[in-house]
This record gives structure tokens, sequence and C-alpha cells, in this order.
């Protein structure tokens, strides 16, 4: 996918955000839209489907957090990259963004070269799908890959992008202890950096959602799926 041809919504109450970074992506070519807070972003998603949004946390009308949490409710933003980028770098803050579905987070201040690197980190993990009527079978579940659903017992889970490339990658090799280096490259990639708690993070919502027995966590190590 080309630069032209990839759709990028920036969200910030800030104007000189808007201003500074969206200069800085169209001049990679980049198609940006901008919104200005919650409701007019998921406006904005709806109607162009951005390939990502980058997304302030604190806004009026409605935040970062629940505007994240609304716009994965939308089935054609189920894949959607979301980066939150703020000021707030606390735990708690990090934490609620990845419960909602969240794909990584970038702290403020931070120079635009920099930003448009992570931009170009996160735009590599979208990739084209081929079709393809392959279903990986693991247990009493069944993972469609190129339609990014899940199916335990008749019963359809949703997942946010990155819980579903998380457990993909664990159920393509069930019994195999994925070291923690190895998940933060395959589903985040080297060029991304995100918190150390990042992957226990999403290892919860999954034993939230799909059920806790079948995750098992290797000490120091790194996580497997046991079916």
């Amino acid at each position: 996918m080309k630069n032209k041809e990839i759709k990028i919504l920036l969200v910030d109450d800030d104007a000189d955000i808007l201003e500074i970074v969206g200069f800085n992506l169209e001049a990679e070519k980049y198609q940006v839209f901008k919104a200005t807070n919650g409701k007019e972003a998921i406006q904005t998603a709806k109607a162009e489907l951005p390939n990502l949004i980058i997304l302030d946390v604190m806004m009026p009308e409605m935040d970062g957090i629940e505007t994240c949490e609304n716009i994965r409710r939308i089935p054609e933003l189920q894949n959607t990259i979301i980066t939150f980028l703020t000021a707030r770098g606390e735990d708690y803050s990090q934490v609620a963004g990845f419960d909602v579905g969240a794909d990584d987070y970038i702290t403020k201040p931070i120079k635009p070269k920099l930003l448009v690197s992570k931009v170009k980190a996160l735009l590599r993990r979208v990739k084209e799908h081929q079709v393809s009527d392959d279903i990986l079978k693991v247990g009493d579940i069944e993972i469609n890959r190129d339609e990014y659903k899940i199916v335990k017992r008749g019963e359809e889970i949703i997942l946010p992008r990155k819980e579903f490339e998380l457990f993909y990658l664990l159920a393509s090799k069930p019994g195999k202890v994925f070291k923690r280096e190895e998940i933060l490259d395959k589903v985040w990639g080297n060029e991304v950096i995100v918190g150390g708690r990042t992957i226990d993070v999403h290892i919860r919502k999954l034993r939230e959602k799909i059920g806790d027995e079948i995750f098992k966590t290797i000490k120091g190590v790194g996580y497997k799926l046991e079916v």
C-alpha cells in the first residue's frame, strides 16, 4: 500500500499539535484527516475508515479512552490501528488505553520526525490479506485469520487487533513457550516501543474473553497456549 493510499485520522484539541503533526504526515504523502474532540473523531472515522488513528486522551466532550472504546465497537474499524498521543504517561492511563483496544501509546512531547518514524512502524503492521478459506482450529476454538474472527463453541468473540494477533501467535503453535521478546517482535514489531506491561495487559484481556485455563504463564520467560 502506497503512502498516498493510507488514511490517518489525527485527533487533538490542541491546534498546534494538529498543524505540526499534520504537516509532517502530509509531507510523507499520507491522507490526513483532523478532529478536535471525540465525537467529531467518531464521525470522521465512520466516514473515512482510516488505516491509523492518532488519538489524544484529554479532550472536551468525550475523552480519548471513551472515544477509542466507541470506535472499537464499529465493525468496519475493527482492524484500524489506534495509538494514543498524550502528555499523560502514568501507568493507569496506559493500561486504560490498552484495555479499550489501543495498539500503542506515545507520550508527548515527541519530535515530529520521531513521531513520523513511529507512524511508519505502526503502518508496517498493516498487511494486505489475500482471500483464504484457511481456518486455524485449536481445541474448540476456530480462528479465521483473514476475517479477524474467533468462534468458540458456536459463539463469536470480537477481539481488538493486537489481542487477536497475540492470540493467533500463541495458537499457531500450542504448547510452545513464546518468549516475551519474541511476542513483542512478532506482534508489535521491533520498531515500536511499548511498555513492559503491554503483553500482560493483553493476556489478561484474552483470559477474560476466551478463558483463563488455556493461557499459561512461564514466569520470567513468556507465555504459551495449552489445549
